[in-house]
C-alpha cells in the first residue's frame, strides 16, 4: 500500500524528533537531556513528542519494535532446509560483513553502548527490549512448531540463539570500548562466531566428555 502524504509526514517528523534527541544524548548524556529540550530542538511541542514516544526511553530506542521483530523475522524468512541456527548464523555474518545496526556492528555501537551504561533507565530499557525479542522468537518457534503450551523447546532455543548473538555483540562493544580498532577485533570475532554458532548446531553434550575428574591435575604442594 503505498504511504500518504499524511503518513508520510507523520514519519518524517517521528524520524526528525529521533534524531535531534539522539544527537542531544550523544553530546550531552540521556540524564543530561530533558524531552522539554528535545522538543524545544526539534521545534515541536512537548505533548507532539509525546504523541510518538511514551518515555523519554522510547526516544533513545526509537527502533525498538524493528529491533524485536528482527529476530522472528530470521525464523519467516530462512532459505528452503535450512536450519534455524543456520538462518542465524547466516544473518549474523550478513551483518558483519555489511556492518549493520542489527547486532551493534554499525560505526558509533561504542558511543551507543556507552551512553546506555550511563543511564540505570536505558539499561533497563534495553534489558525489557531483550526479553520482548526473546519473547517473539519463542512465540514464532512455537507456531512453527506447532508446539503444546508447555512444552519449553521454543523457549530454550530462543534463549540459547539469542544469548549467543548478544554474548558476540557485547565481546565486540567492550573491545571498542576499550580503544581498540575494527580492524583488529573483526578477524576474531568471526573466529568466535563460528566457534558459537558451531556449539549451537552440534549441542554441548560432548564438551570436556573426555576429561574426567582422573585427568585434573593434581594441586601443587
Amino acid at each position: 500500500m503505498q504511504e500518504g502524504m499524511r503518513e508520510r509526514k507523520k514519519r518524517e517528523t517521528r524520524q526528525r524528533i529521533a534524531d535531534v534527541a539522539m544527537g542531544l544524548f550523544m553530546a550531552k548524556g540521556f540524564d543530561n537531556v530533558t524531552v522539554a529540550e528535545v522538543a524545544r530542538t526539534a521545534d515541536v511541542s512537548v505533548n507532539t513528542v509525546f504523541n510518538y514516544f511514551g518515555t523519554k526511553e522510547d526516544l533513545f530506542a526509537d527502533r525498538q519494535d524493528v529491533a524485536i521483530d528482527l529476530a522472528p523475522q530470521v525464523l519467516r524468512e530462512r532459505e528452503p532446509g535450512e536450519s534455524v541456527v543456520g538462518a542465524f548464523r547466516r544473518d549474523f555474518f550478513d551483518a558483519l560483513d555489511t556492518r549493520h545496526w542489527r547486532y551493534g556492528f554499525s560505526q558509533g555501537s561504542d558511543v551507543f553502548a556507552r551512553i546506555v551504561g550511563e543511564a540505570p533507565s536505558l539499561v533497563a530499557k534495553l534489558r525489557e527490549m531483550h526479553e520482548k525479542r526473546e519473547d517473539a522468537l519463542t512465540r514464532a518457534l512455537a507456531d512453527e512448531l506447532e508446539a503444546d503450551a508447555d512444552d519449553l523447546t521454543p523457549r530454550l532455543v530462543a534463549t540459547h540463539i539469542l544469548s549467543t548473538t548478544r554474548i558476540l555483540t557485547h565481546s565486540s562493544v567492550r573491545r571498542q570500548l576499550a580503544g581498540e580498532q575494527w580492524e583488529s577485533i573483526e578477524p576474531d570475532l568471526r573466529a568466535q562466531a563460528d566457534k558459537a554458532f558451531d556449539l549451537l548446531e552440534s549441542g554441548i553434550g560432548e564438551l570436556l566428555s573426555g576429561k574426567g575428574a582422573g585427568d585434573q591435575h593434581e594441586p601443587e604442594h
